[in-house]
């Protein structure tokens, strides 16, 4: 599937410890500029379908593919590089507390080694994208959840990338502000982004008109196409 940004094919995974199957013969695709959503109870390994893309963990079983690239033959010495094509978002945010959110937010381009001006420059222009301009000198402490959690998507997507990957980004955020968030990964979406969220918010998820995919007992099926997202979604 040349339009492919991830493919599953066949993907199995059981806990190291030979436990019970938590992934099983998975097979999907997540186009470029395609934003989907991955939902499931808790416990059903939505957090481990992401690590297998983030190469966090690796399959038992099956094929995975991102960017035409198979993770398979990625070594252990050029997982980091791999993982500059993508930005990360979690539920606890992530943050390092005793750095201010413009070393936060600037943190993967001091990686990539951007100089001064260039990480100025991007550092606004990601703060400006989620409505934070002006907290740069900030520490993580004063700021609520919501504002945190927008730092962090910040910090994701300053170094520009073609991929977003976010676990329970609205978990511990109030209804109006996980709408927020959700609206953020939207217009980042509208420019060409791929987005891929793991999320329990149903009742928000419903309303927008993105894929749906369900993870349970190890099968994923998709149990929602974006050409159905028309009125609410019943589980």
């Amino acid at each position: 599937m040349s339009d492919a940004l991830i493919q599953f094919s066949d993907v199995s995974h059981r806990y190291d410890d030979g436990g019970r199957e938590i992934l099983s013969h998975a097979n999907f695709t997540l186009a470029k500029g395609e934003m989907a959503f991955l939902t499931g109870p808790s416990g059903a390994g939505k957090s481990t379908l992401l690590k297998l893309i983030a190469l966090l963990a690796r399959p038992t079983h099956g094929e995975i593919r991102v960017a035409g690239q198979d993770l398979s033959t990625v070594r252990r010495s050029a997982v980091p590089a791999y993982r500059r094509q993508f930005g990360m978002i979690f539920q606890n945010f992530s943050l390092l507390p005793d750095r201010s959110v413009f070393d936060n937010v600037a943190m993967p381009l001091i990686i990539r080694g951007h100089t001064g001006d260039d990480i100025a420059r991007r550092v606004r222009a990601a703060m400006d994208a989620v409505g934070l301009r002006g907290k740069e000198r900030a520490f993580p402490i004063t700021l609520s959840g919501g504002e945190q959690q927008r730092v962090g998507i910040a910090r994701a997507v300053v170094a520009k990338p073609r991929l977003l990957i976010a676990d329970e980004p609205t978990g511990n955020l109030d209804p109006d502000m996980a709408n927020e968030v959700m609206q953020l990964f939207m217009r980042f979406n509208e420019v060409g982004v791929s987005v891929l969220v793991a999320t329990h918010a149903l009742g928000l998820i419903s309303r927008l008109p993105y894929r749906i995919l369900r993870l349970e007992d190890g099968v994923l099926a998709d149990i929602r196409s974006a050409d159905d997202a028309d009125g609410e979604f019943a589980e």
